[in-house]
């Protein structure tokens, strides 16, 4: 297989972006982000940017989709779905290779599963038509419109009637410029057992905060920036922020960011979980294995 795309995936602090790195140095390549926080200028210590690793023997590796809006701002799926695009294409079309970095589960299935992210009007008159109708007869018509993939369109009836009503928005709105590049990718993902995932993430929280994390926030709150938006952004953002804002304790602050780090994790690798039930084939590395092997690995796989 031509594979046009690399994806390197896995849950919080496993190793991510020193790989992807790597391999977009190998490769000749540039790095797109797919983390859902990054894209926020002056949030960077507690959304892991780690920009510094982006240059290797004094070689800046290019990246995009990193800071390219305000603090407060709230963006989402859609766009990610819509920069992302853009970004792959300016890539390829300079025939460098996408190397693609990043936790955030729901953007990495929008643009491998090109999804499409058109905002579609509920249809609660349609969704009450096909409320008596089985998840079979559902399946039926879903495939009158469309090939599917996999069974995530019709898991359950809710999420049949959905994609049905979605499809019928699009048949009725031909002018919907709905065409996607077409992407061939090698998902790499690195995992960790469970406990070596939670000291990875609570001597990462350590270094952080001793970096500086609760002065970043200090200072975007200081800019302007509303707790309430920070809040918004969860795990470090709201628990520094609560603490910043004297809604919390130091000790409270680090115990509660440690657990929900660590619940966040769990989910990251429950959703990798599912995207491989749904038929994505991830090839997953050792998280101990050394870089050097990891990189030969992946050169491997990319390869055959």
């Amino acid at each position: 297989m031509q594979y046009n795309l690399l994806v390197v995936l896995g849950a919080t602090a496993t190793g991510k972006t020193s790989l992807a790195v790597n391999l977009a140095k190998e490769f000749s390549g540039e790095i797109i982000s797919a983390d859902s926080r990054q894209i926020y200028r002056g949030m960077d210590l507690g959304t892991g940017k780690d920009i510094e690793e982006y240059v290797i023997d004094g070689t800046p590796i290019p990246y995009h989709l990193i800071d390219i809006v305000d603090a407060g701002y709230k963006y989402n799926v859609f766009e990610f779905q819509r920069d992302f695009v853009s970004a792959f294409e300016d890539i390829t079309q300079r025939k460098k290779l996408p190397v693609v970095c990043g936790g955030t589960g729901m953007y990495l299935e929008a643009v491998l599963k090109g999804y499409k992210l058109i905002a579609v009007p509920n249809d609660e008159v349609f969704r009450e038509e096909m409320k008596g109708k089985t998840i079979e007869e559902l399946e039926v018509i879903l495939r009158s419109y469309k090939e599917l993939h996999n069974n995530s369109d019709i898991e359950t009836k809710k999420r049949a009637i959905r994609a049905i009503e979605i499809e019928r928005y699009y048949a009725s709105n031909p002018q919907i410029d709905m065409s996607y590049p077409q992407m061939n990718p090698l998902l790499v993902g690195i995992k960790f057992d469970r406990e070596s995932r939670r000291d990875r993430i609570s001597f990462r929280l350590k270094q952080r905060l001793k970096e500086g994390m609760i002065e970043e926030v200090q200072s975007l709150l200081k800019s302007g920036v509303s707790a309430d938006d920070l809040i918004y952004y969860g795990l470090e953002y709201k628990f520094l922020t609560q603490y910043a804002i004297g809604q919390i304790s130091y000790d409270e602050m680090f115990s509660g960011l440690e657990v929900a780090i660590h619940q966040f994790a769990k989910r990251q690798m429950t959703w990798f979980r599912k995207m491989e039930r749904s038929g994505s084939d991830i090839k997953w590395l050792d998280g101990y294995m050394p870089l050097d092997e990891k990189i030969d690995q992946v050169k491997e796989w990319f390869s055959v």
